[in-house]
């Protein structure tokens, strides 16, 4: 049986992650189901677009993720579920799962289930352990003609600079940008360069944040190739004064 992971912005103080759980576990008491996170901000889909993004190809070919952030969605949104890149998503169209990887989805198909005040527990949990047994995607309901698509964050990039924005403020309020490291290694050849983020200018990066002084800020390429502005021991986000969506660029010199 393959995992199911679960991602939601019910939080943690009331009871709606557990009973999607116990939903869940009631109908495969073996399930092996892995929390990514239950803090996104409600209806925040930029955000668990990102997180889901960054973790769902962590997890084996076959995986299949409960996304329920704005899972009741706007009078209208189907439920769905979703195979892309081997991996299979169960939530709502409300254009959340377009946001998870640049490439089409293999296959979207509407959930046959009728309205729910509660689609996590009530649709999400059934289909996910349906997926994880192996039953095809098809089997789940029709295909859906109109898959709901959001633009994500982009960045611009000249042989002049590249232009992004924060799009993570993280638990340690370090700021993770749109800007790759596959685009600055290919512009950055024989130039020198300068990293302008609010009020400040860096000009060299760093490998680990263990480079800076406690309360030094530093600039490096993390785990997922993607430029992050920190403070060691401190809070960038409140500290820089930046944010979710600030601007961030990296001019070079000719």
């Amino acid at each position: 049986m393959a995992i199911i992971t679960f991602t939601s912005d019910f939080g943690l103080q009331d009871g709606y992650v557990a009973i999607v759980k116990a939903k869940i576990l009631s109908l495969e008491p073996n399930a092996t189901i892995v929390d990514i996170s239950h803090m996104i901000q409600p209806a925040n889909l930029p955000d668990a677009a990102f997180l889901l993004a960054s973790t769902y190809n962590q997890f084996p070919k076959g995986t299949v993720h409960i996304a329920a952030v704005d899972s009741v969605g706007s009078k209208g949104d189907a439920f769905i579920a979703v195979e892309l890149n081997g991996h299979y998503f169960i939530g709502t169209n409300n254009g959340l799962l377009s946001l998870v990887a640049d490439m089409a989805p293999s296959k979207v198909v509407e959930i046959n289930k009728e309205e729910s005040s509660f689609p996590a527990r009530d649709v999400f949990a059934e289909a996910a352990v349906k997926l994880a047994y192996g039953i095809s995607i098809s089997d789940l309901g029709p295909e859906l003609a109109d898959f709901k698509r959001m633009i994500g964050r982009s960045v611009r990039a000249t042989r002049k600079e590249i232009a992004g924005t924060v799009i993570k403020v993280d638990h340690y309020g370090n700021l993770i940008t749109s800007i790759n490291k596959k685009d600055f290694d290919f512009l950055s050849k024989d130039k020198t360069y300068t990293i302008k983020f609010g009020r400040q200018e860096a000009t060299s990066l760093n490998k680990q944040s263990n480079e800076a002084e406690p309360g030094d800020w530093f600039v490096l390429f993390n785990h997922l190739g993607l430029l992050e502005i920190g403070i060691r021991n401190g809070n960038a986000s409140q500290l820089l004064g930046l944010k979710f969506d600030s601007p961030v660029w990296i001019k070079f010199d000719e």
